[in-house]
């Protein structure tokens, strides 16, 4: 797989998900960003002109992964970030939930990383 230009975000509020999602996609050649809260995402992705995409934690406290995807898309700037929704909870209607709130794609946890880096792909070739 040819490698995107654009960063990537991952958004957890659990090191232990930071950590290993930063090292499947740092061996790959990725770029990652972290952030450890929906408000310290929102920040990154104003100041941070690179990141193409960003993987939204869905259960995190204060701002959860769904109050953020709506922020998200309610700021023009940021509109054009592909966003996929990462979700521990694999319940029925938790990806209709989720791409209601705004993302692009859903995977659940633990993260198969083929299926990972299959939309990883799909999504950073639509971002051109």
């Amino acid at each position: 797989m040819e490698q995107p230009t654009k960063k990537i975000l991952v958004i957890d509020d659990d090191e232990r998900n930071i950590f290993a999602l930063k090292a499947v996609l740092t061996a790959r050649g990725f770029n990652c960003a972290t952030a450890r809260s929906g408000l310290q995402a929102v920040q990154l992705l104003q100041q941070q002109r690179d990141i193409g995409l960003a993987l939204v934690d869905m259960m995190m406290p204060g701002m959860d992964g769904y109050q953020l995807m709506d922020l998200v898309r309610k700021i023009p700037a940021l509109q054009h970030i592909k966003l996929v929704a990462v979700t521990a909870q694999a319940m029925a209607g938790d990806r209709e939930k989720c791409l209601a709130a705004g993302a692009d794609a859903y995977i659940s946890k633990p993260v198969d990383t083929d299926i990972l880096f299959r939309i990883l792909q799909e999504q950073l070739e639509q971002t051109g």
